[in-house]
């Protein structure tokens, strides 16, 4: 199973295209709200969320964390102990790590990126601590999964979908989705 954390301030696009896509692909995924179930984007749009974070018990069968950005969404991500635990177990564990726009700096920050390629909205490639930084739109090094925003969203959740199931089944749910 996959979490994604979903912190008041969030990029809505970022997301829910996201979101969309890997559950398009039948993986297993929890929208996580931090402090609520009910939680507001950075552009006033409300979603309901699957859990929150008070619900985690444990990261058992945790296969990986995703986390969108958006400001001031990705602060009260970094801000919130039950995402912080969940990225170290993943860190840990060698499981995914997925950040896209202002998010990837949470992974800078806990000293995930050394040597790795990574990306994210342009601006914060100096929270990117260690990191070699990507031209690409998506980027994905190992275990973790960086993207620059909104515009790069469904990509990444693809990117997320091929990390699991492969580049064939990927490319065939891609093209069904009618994107670049």
């Amino acid at each position: 199973m996959l979490y994604m954390f979903f912190a008041n301030g969030f990029e809505e696009v970022e997301a829910i295209a996201a979101l969309d896509v890997i559950r398009r692909a039948g993986i297993d995924i929890k929208s996580v709200g931090v402090g609520s179930k009910t939680v507001t984007g950075s552009h006033g749009i409300t979603v309901v969320c699957d859990v929150t974070n008070d619900e985690i018990n444990s990261f058992d069968g945790v296969e990986g964390v995703i986390l969108p950005g958006g400001m001031p969404g990705t602060t009260n991500l970094y801000a919130d102990e039950t995402v912080n635990k969940a990225v170290d177990y993943c860190a840990e564990n060698n499981l995914l790590l997925a950040a896209i726009c202002a998010a990837p700096l949470i992974l800078g920050r806990k000293n995930l990126l050394n040597g790795k390629e990574a990306i994210c909205f342009p601006g914060f490639e100096d929270e990117l601590i260690g990191a070699a930084i990507s031209d690409d739109y998506v980027c994905t090094c190992d275990n973790i999964i960086t993207a620059r925003g909104m515009g790069s969203a469904v990509n990444f959740g693809v990117a997320i979908v091929a990390y699991f199931k492969g580049q064939d089944f990927a490319a065939e749910l891609k093209s069904g989705l009618q994107c670049s």
